[in-house]
């Protein structure tokens, strides 16, 4: 890092260093290289007139880039893919012919970004995988301990830690259902020459459709894919990069949805994120524990949510076969994309694998609200026992807006309770029983134990007891 002049923060602050380097120019250029490779391999299987010693030459330099020379070269052509052709042929001259043969720019610029973002979502789905167990864990070890719930940010009828939880790893759960199915739905691109229509391989070929045909299908297969997209423009349809910065935006918004929530349930102190030894909460305030990590969390996930709407736009302006206005937009909203989510997982992940649950403070906050949430129950056992139903509502109703203005405005304890067991009307109820907050939560802890059954262990099978942390500062 210079300090002289402005550093991307993804990439020296949040971002692993795997996904940085996945897109990075090192791994950008060596898999034009390969593409390149591949090119001249299928060509000549094909019977085009290129030599194993050329195809040899090109294998022999994938790796060893000139990237001054590469430099130099666009300084004075203009054009990064032309640049790497005449860098690529000062290494090797005697393949130097017959590099890019055939071929547009977006041969190398289109399938190095599918195989990219493939390569990312793979990554993305790991890491996802990750928190998934660790909130299932936290559900797991928590599911019975009541809290209160909220509609409305009101209290409302409770639940349990551990459901809560659950809700928080649904939300990632169907998220990795989306990547996996982005992942097996990308295709290559592979050679559709300048607008799509293979016109200089058909020339390539003397008229051969089914050796243009097979072209296609063999440089999709040496880039790992299965199948290639149907038709194409000059370059790939731009849909298939909105379509996965939504994805990518539904990771940001269901890390700041359950983000949100830790902030609100650390104001209450009944759950915090993790908080080290020598952390500072404030610079001024010196007792504070922020939640900097679910802070950070909801900054990154708006800035990640905000470019699936640029990823839209841009397919929507790209006119007639291609216009040129989508490649500065993409070199920045794709990476950038990919390092925001990564960023946010490895946070999210390291939260949940630290979170400090004060069941005190939870069981306090319970009381506190409980008389009111079981007048329902109580209504009910009292007419059982044989009181009238509309003259229990009234005395109810009296003695709960009585308790609510000791609260409210004198800012007193809830005293529902008392006044309810000092009114003969309720004699025959248990009302201690009534206000037991574990018979309140319905299928709550039952419904933890379903959810990592048939949710998150067909998860964990499929991606094992990973360790997707990465190796950075949160």
């Amino acid at each position: 890092m210079s300090h002289e002049t402005y550093e991307n923060p993804l990439i020296t602050r949040y971002a692993s260093r795997e996904m940085a380097s996945l897109w990075g120019d090192r791994r950008k250029f060596n898999t034009w290289r390969r593409l390149w490779v591949a090119l001249a391999e299928a060509e000549a299987e094909l019977g085009l007139p290129i030599t194993p010693e050329q195809i040899a030459e090109l294998r022999a330099h994938v790796d060893d880039i000139d990237f001054a020379t590469a430099d130099k070269y666009e300084r004075k052509l203009r054009h990064d893919v032309m640049a790497h052709v005449h860098a690529y042929g000062d290494q090797c001259p005697l393949a130097r012919p017959i590099i890019h043969l055939g071929a547009t720019s977006c041969y190398v610029t289109d399938n190095t970004d599918l195989i990219l973002i493939r390569e990312s979502l793979q990554m993305l789905a790991g890491r996802l995988a990750a928190v998934i167990i660790a909130l299932a864990d936290f559900a797991k070890q928590y599911r019975n301990l009541p809290t209160l719930s909220f509609t409305h940010l009101q209290p409302a009828q409770p639940t349990t830690v551990g459901r809560r939880a659950c809700l928080w790893a649904y939300d990632l759960a169907l998220d990795l259902a989306e990547v996996e199915h982005r992942i097996a739905a990308l295709k290559a691109r592979s050679v559709k020459g300048t607008t799509g229509t293979q016109a200089s391989f058909l020339e390539l070929f003397d008229g051969d459709h089914v050796k243009v045909r097979k072209l296609e299908t063999l440089v999709a297969e040496k880039m790992g894919f299965d199948s290639t997209y149907a038709i194409t423009g000059q370059t790939y349809s731009r849909k298939i990069d909105a379509q996965v910065l939504d994805v990518l935006a539904g990771i940001a918004a269901s890390s700041h949805k359950a983000a949100t929530d830790l902030r609100i349930l650390a104001h209450r102190k009944e759950i915090e994120e993790p908080f080290e030894k020598d952390q500072i909460g404030s610079s001024a305030m010196a007792y504070k524990r922020n939640p900097m990590r679910s802070e950070r969390i909801c900054a990154l996930a708006r800035f990640a949510m905000n470019l699936s709407a640029n990823a839209t736009e841009t397919h929507a302006t790209q006119w007639m076969e291609r216009t040129l206005d989508d490649s500065a937009n993409r070199r920045l909203v794709i990476p950038q994309a990919f390092l925001a989510i990564d960023a946010i997982l490895i946070l999210y992940q390291n939260t949940a694998t630290g979170l400090a649950v004060y069941p005190q403070v939870i069981a306090k906050h319970l009381r506190e609200e409980l008389p009111f949430m079981a007048t329902e129950n109580i209504l009910m056992a009292a007419v059982a026992a044989g009181g009238d139903r509309q003259e229990l509502h009234e005395r109810i109703h009296q003695h709960s807006q009585a308790a609510a203005a000791v609260v409210k405005e004198q800012g007193g304890e809830n005293d529902l309770m008392t006044r309810l067991k000092k009114d003969k009307a309720f004699a025959a109820v248990d009302l201690d029983a009534a206000i037991d907050p574990s018979k309140l939560t319905g299928r709550s802890k039952e419904q933890v134990d379903e959810f990592l059954a048939e949710v998150v262990t067909p998860i964990r099978q499929r991606y094992g007891e990973l360790d997707a942390r990465a190796d950075v500062h949160v």
